[in-house]
C-alpha cells in the first residue's frame, strides 16, 4: 500500500493535517501562520505530484484511488474548521465554507454509490477551477492578518472573496455531480423492473423467488 512514492505522497497530506492545525493553534503569529501556510502549500503540491507520478510511472493502484479523494477532503475540511475556530472565517463567510464542506460530503456519497454500479463521473474543467480557487483562497486565509496587502485588499479579504467565488463554483459543479448521480441512481432502480417486467408467480410456500 505505502510501498510506492505516489501513495506515500498521498498519505503525507493526511499527516500534514495535525501539523498544520497545531501550528495555527499553538505557535504565535507571524511564525505560526506562515509555517501553517508552508505545510498547506506542500500538501497541495503533493496533490498534483501523486497523480502525475502514478500515471507516469504506471504505479496506479486501488489503494491510491481510494486514499487520494479521502486525503483531499480531510485536508480541506480540517483547514475550514480550524479557520472557523480561530475566527478567520466568521460571520456570513461561514456560509460559503459550509457550502464547500457539504458539497464534499455529497460528492463522497455519490462516488461511493457510483463505485458499486460501477460508473465514473468525470471531473469537469469547472470542477478543476473550483479546486484551484478553493486551494488559493484557503492559502490566503491561512496567512491571514500577517500577510501583505494586495492593493486595497488585505490578504484575509482576498481569501474571503476567494472562498465566496469557490462556493459559487461549488454549487454549479455540485449540481452537475448530483444530476449525473441521480441519473444513474434512477437507472439502477429501474434495472430490475426492466429485467423482470412481470412479477414471478407465487411458488405456493408464501415467499417470492
Amino acid at each position: 500500500m505505502l510501498n510506492n512514492l505516489p501513495n506515500i505522497l498521498t498519505f503525507s497530506r493526511i499527516l500534514a493535517i495535525p501539523v498544520l492545525v497545531g501550528l495555527l493553534l499553538f505557535v504565535e503569529d507571524p511564525m505560526g501562520s506562515w509555517l501553517a501556510f508552508s505545510a498547506y502549500t506542500i500538501a497541495c503540491v503533493t496533490d498534483f505530484f501523486d497523480g502525475y507520478l502514478a500515471r507516469a510511472w504506471h504505479l496506479q493502484s486501488a489503494f491510491g484511488r481510494f486514499l487520494d479523494p479521502i486525503a483531499d477532503k480531510l485536508l480541506i475540511a480540517s483547514v475550514l474548521l480550524v479557520l472557523v475556530g480561530i475566527d478567520r472565517i466568521s460571520g456570513l463567510t461561514v456560509l460559503p465554507a459550509a457550502v464547500i464542506l457539504c458539497r464534499e460530503i455529497l460528492v463522497s456519497g455519490l462516488r461511493e454509490f457510483l463505485a458499486e454500479v460501477p460508473v465514473r463521473v468525470p471531473v469537469t474543467t469547472m470542477a478543476k477551477w473550483k479546486t484551484t480557487m478553493q486551494m488559493l483562497a484557503l492559502g490566503f486565509l491561512l496567512v491571514g492578518p500577517v500577510g501583505p496587502d494586495f492593493g486595497p485588499l488585505t490578504t484575509t479579504e482576498v481569501g474571503i472573496w476567494g472562498i465566496w467565488g469557490a462556493a459559487l463554483l461549488t454549487l454549479v459543479t455540485g449540481y452537475d455531480y448530483l444530476v449525473a448521480g441521480l441519473k444513474h441512481i434512477v437507472e439502477t432502480d429501474h434495472a430490475p423492473a426492466e429485467k423482470h417486467p412481470h412479477p414471478p408467480e407465487d411458488s405456493g410456500d408464501g415467499e417470492s423467488h
